[in-house]
């Protein structure tokens, strides 16, 4: 497999998404609050002209089990 930065930027993406399901799934059991409690930051800019309207809205969720996920995930891609 070729190593570049996009190789590396999929292993990160699929990574977080990981430990984010993982974390999803395991929310409800005892004693895994902090795995599973997220730090959540909103960036919301928005442009408002006469004739033009522009809003975006950016919301990061990002818990112990996705930085652990994303961690795993750069250990693989190295490991490639």
């Amino acid at each position: 497999m070729k190593k570049n930065g996009w190789t590396l930027l999929l292993f990160v993406i699929l990574g977080l998404l990981a430990g984010a399901l993982l974390s999803h799934w395991l929310e409800s059991l005892p004693g895994t609050a902090f795995l599973t409690k997220p730090i959540e930051a909103t960036i919301s800019p928005a442009i408002d002209l006469y004739v033009l309207d522009f809003a975006m809205i950016l919301d990061i969720r990002i818990s112990l089990l996705s930085l652990i996920g994303a961690v795993i995930a750069i250990w693989l891609y190295r490991k490639l």
